[in-house]
């Protein structure tokens, strides 16, 4: 069973550890909305090490909002958002589920 389902709302870590992560700097700290799940997949960090990447984690495609990610011009329409891949291990819940127990 994942931890997250599509419509939950989730954190990502506001972390900056060193070596090779997945996590764009630009959405970390940032609340957005699970959009899907994709599945669990070894973990990158420890792949790129050589290591055998497990256990595998899960992967979910989080939405954010635009007004949150850029602090530009606003050369956006409202309501935009952008997608980010993002791996469990960044994510924590900030609301309850929309999904059905």
């Amino acid at each position: 069973m994942t931890r997250f389902a599509p419509g939950d709302r989730v954190r990502v870590a506001h972390a900056f550890p060193p070596g090779h992560v997945r996590t764009p700097t630009f959405v970390r700290g940032l609340t957005g909305t699970v959009v899907r799940h994709f599945g669990a997949f070894p973990n990158p960090s420890l792949l790129a090490y050589g290591m055998s990447g497990y256990p595998a984690l899960d992967l979910y495609q989080v939405a954010f909002d635009m007004d949150d990610v850029w602090s530009g011009d606003g050369a956006y329409a409202p309501g935009d958002t952008v997608t980010a891949d993002i791996y469990d291990n960044w994510l924590e819940a900030v609301s309850h589920s929309n999904r059905e127990e």
